[in-house]
């Protein structure tokens, strides 16, 4: 899964919380996030293209929640940025050569493999089709605010309306020593 489908859900997510119905710029929801602005803007015109946002052009414009919060699914997030074609592709080389003994006659029925993942992946996509955007919202809303710094906020555990936020980075963690360094043997 592409890394697309974290940030259109979180814009969505921000958008949510903006919850004034008025256009937020994509400079806004780029900065908000810390996004590139022009790979933000390809993700956020696929939602559009996918009835989940609107756009305005222009100096004023921007984007806002084509539909509520509650009428959008996860499913919907991750199929406009991912498409919908099948995760598992299979390209049946159980018949280019086996270790056991195999016929023509094997081959005849659905690939195994791909009847399994097949099956997996209905799962996964069911399981997305349940949660909405208004499901995972609530589900933020109960957690607790912490500052850039990782500080807890003071205050309510979710302030609403939100507004768009950056997250916290992590720091980088430090090299490894070489394994002489440490008196290891190699």
């Amino acid at each position: 899964m592409s890394q697309g489908v974290e940030w259109a859900a979180h814009t969505l997510l921000n958008l949510a919380w903006s919850g004034t119905g008025e256009l937020v710029p994509v400079a806004k929801l780029a900065e908000g996030n810390d996004l590139p602005r022009p790979y933000l803007n390809k993700q956020l015109q696929q939602q559009v293209k996918a009835g989940l946002l609107t756009s305005v052009p222009g100096a004023r414009g921007g984007f806002l929640l084509a539909r509520p919060a509650e009428s959008i699914t996860l499913l919907d997030v991750f199929d406009a940025i991912e498409g919908t074609d099948p995760l598992f592709r299979c390209t049946e080389i159980r018949q280019c050569g086996a270790v056991g003994v195999r016929t023509a006659c094997d081959f005849t029925t659905a690939c195994a493999v791909k009847t399994a993942m097949g099956r997996a992946e209905q799962a996964w996509r069911g399981a997305l089709a349940t949660q909405s955007l208004a499901d995972v919202r609530a589900e933020a809303d109960t957690r607790p605010v912490h500052e850039p710094d990782g500080t807890p906020r003071p205050g309510p555990a979710a302030p609403a309306p939100r507004a768009v936020c950056r997250p916290r980075r992590s720091t980088p963690r430090a090299a490894k020593p070489p394994a002489e360094e440490i008196g290891v043997a190699a």
